[in-house]
């Protein structure tokens, strides 16, 4: 199974989804946006009003081979593994975070 980069994730093109996102970059900053709008009335279940949103992101990264799955009797996508799919959608948020800290840091360095 091939192992993508952190900023391989990041850069994963996902169909429509309720966050309007393009990529799972675009997915996990509407995501935070969202924690930060809407403080303690969050939820972590239905973010984008419905739940099991997490598929958005496993979904293609199934596809890419990046996580295993199958497919049940209904033909729908099962993932055999979620935990390693959240580990690397881990790596790719703390790859979003480094993103920013390096721009951040480049940007004082030439001032």
């Amino acid at each position: 199974m091939a192992v993508p980069t952190p900023q391989q994730i990041l850069d994963l093109d996902l169909e429509p989804n309720d966050a309007g996102a393009a990529t799972v970059r675009d997915y996990l900053i509407e995501l935070l946006r969202l924690v930060w709008e809407h403080e303690q009335g969050f939820s972590g279940k239905r973010p984008f009003g419905n739940s099991g949103w997490q598929h958005d992101l496993y979904v293609p990264m199934a596809e890419q081979g990046w996580i295993a799955s199958h497919s049940n009797q209904w033909d729908e996508l099962v993932i055999d593994e979620p935990r390693e799919a959240d580990r690397l959608i881990d790596l790719a948020i703390q790859e979003l975070g480094r993103e920013q800290s390096t721009v951040a840091s480049t940007e004082k360095a030439d001032a």
